[in-house]
């Protein structure tokens, strides 16, 4: 797995954190069966090459008080509610939790394991240098663990 920071070039499918809510799963295991159905499709299309996927997600590893303070409430669910008044819509959830227990949640989504490339969505009104902080966590307390690189 790659994940960048920032913007993704060549990629052919980037499924970000909302979409129509079409069975009621869980938002994880929906965009896995939409990035499925793509590759399929990519597929049945004749191309001969492998497709790119990225999905984004906003992970935090709580490290530090700063971190409990900002992100260190209840357990975040995906959120559903109405685009248009009438569309249903899912919003996936955010990460937050002590690294250990991030990675475990992480390899829960099975979104992530279809996807080639996450992008991760940091708080920018938080200012640099506290998502350099975030990115860094990331990079140094959950990565490894997931084997990401």
């Amino acid at each position: 797995m790659k994940f960048l920071l920032g913007g993704l070039t060549a990629a052919h499918l980037q499924s970000s954190t909302l979409k129509i809510d079409e069975s009621g799963k869980p938002f994880h295991v929906q965009q896995a069966e939409q990035i499925r159905l793509y590759r399929a499709a990519w597929k049945e299309a004749g191309h001969t090459r492998s497709p790119r996927v990225s999905v984004s997600r906003s992970i935090f590893a709580l490290i530090d008080e700063r971190d409990r303070m900002y992100f260190g409430g209840d357990e975040s669910k995906d959120q559903v509610g109405f685009l248009g008044g009438t569309e249903r819509a899912i919003f996936g959830r955010s990460y937050a939790a002590e690294p250990d227990e991030l990675i475990e949640q992480l390899k829960q989504d099975e979104a992530i394991a279809e996807a080639d490339t996450l992008l991760l969505t940091v708080p920018n009104q938080l200012g640099v240098e506290y998502n350099t902080h975030v990115i860094e966590a990331i990079l140094k307390f959950v990565a490894p663990g997931l084997g990401w690189r």
